[in-house]
């Protein structure tokens, strides 16, 4: 199954499940791929997270209901997946600008949310420089953090972690170390997809270094893999998260290569990461379909 069917599948019992209580772990599984790179590819995807399209498609649902029906808005708020009529009727404003009751009676204009249906879109419109190479394992020191995947923890967790690292000093001393192939600091996914606890994942922030490890850091040691590594030019975040998705939408549908679930890198250099020509890489190991 192709990695296009993979996600239509979980798509698919999503809206099967809709009023069920779902987990990024069921989710995933149906996509036979880790939470955090099912989360990953979606959001890439989409843009928006795994959560936030649940949400908006329950309240594009329970909108429906509550205009065709007269049922009472306790009924509605647990039917939906909240825990009061409260809740529900705040998440009900957020999304459709007017109240449960109001909606009720024909005031205001309800955005309604399809169910999403994932389709290759081949644009080309930007060349993608890249290369595919083969490392044997190599060695990476830094520190780690383990994140949630409920409730998408790591995507707010991790911009925390770096703001961190680079005000206290940790981003500067591990770039002095660096003294292997790749050059910049790295932040680095692991999925525990292998572990019983399936929800959660560790991110690295890393440099590649062989020698004495120092003892403020830990070291995590990168398996031998094929990588295709990306070139990446533009201010940060915007540009890599760019790169992301024409990489996902355009090069692995028609590349012949799948990601091989081990950890990928995003390569960063020391310049300014807010200067319109910065340089940075993905790196991501692949293997044959």
């Amino acid at each position: 199954m192709g990695w296009i069917e993979s996600i239509q599948k979980a798509l698919d019992y999503i809206e099967e499940h809709l009023l069920d209580d779902l987990t990024i772990e069921n989710i995933s599984w149906e996509a036979n791929a880790s939470a955090f790179h099912f989360q990953r590819t979606f959001t890439i995807l989409t843009d928006i997270s795994v959560g936030e399209y649940i949400r908006r498609r329950r309240l594009t649902l329970a909108a429906q209901e509550i205009s065709s029906t007269n049922g009472k808005v306790i009924d509605l708020a647990y039917k939906y997946g909240y825990d009061t009529p409260e809740a529900f009727s705040k998440a009900f404003r957020r999304q459709h600008g007017v109240s449960p009751s109001e909606a009720r009676k024909y005031m205001g204009k309800l955005k309604f949310y399809e169910r999403l249906v994932i389709q290759v879109i081949l644009k080309g419109e930007k060349p993608m420089k890249y290369n595919i190479l083969e490392r044997d394992s190599f060695q990476l020191i830094g520190i780690k953090q383990e994140f949630s995947l409920v409730n998408e923890g790591n995507l707010v967790g991790i911009p925390k972690l770096w703001e961190k690292v680079n005000a206290d000093g940790t981003s500067d001393r591990l770039g002095q170390l660096n003294n292997g192939q790749i050059v910049g600091l790295l932040g680095v996914c692991v999925d525990k997809r292998a572990e019983e606890k399936n929800e959660t994942m560790d991110y690295w922030i890393a440099a590649e270094y062989a020698g004495k490890v120092p003892e403020e850091f830990s070291t995590l040691m990168i398996p031998a893999s094929k990588w295709v590594a990306f070139e990446v030019h533009g201010p940060m975040p915007d540009a890599i998260q760019k790169a992301w998705k024409q990489i996902f939408s355009e090069w692995f549908p028609t590349s012949g290569y799948e990601h091989a679930g081990t950890p990928e890198l995003e390569v960063y250099s020391n310049d300014d990461a807010s200067n319109p020509d910065y340089y940075s890489e993905i790196w991501i190991p692949i293997k044959k379909r």
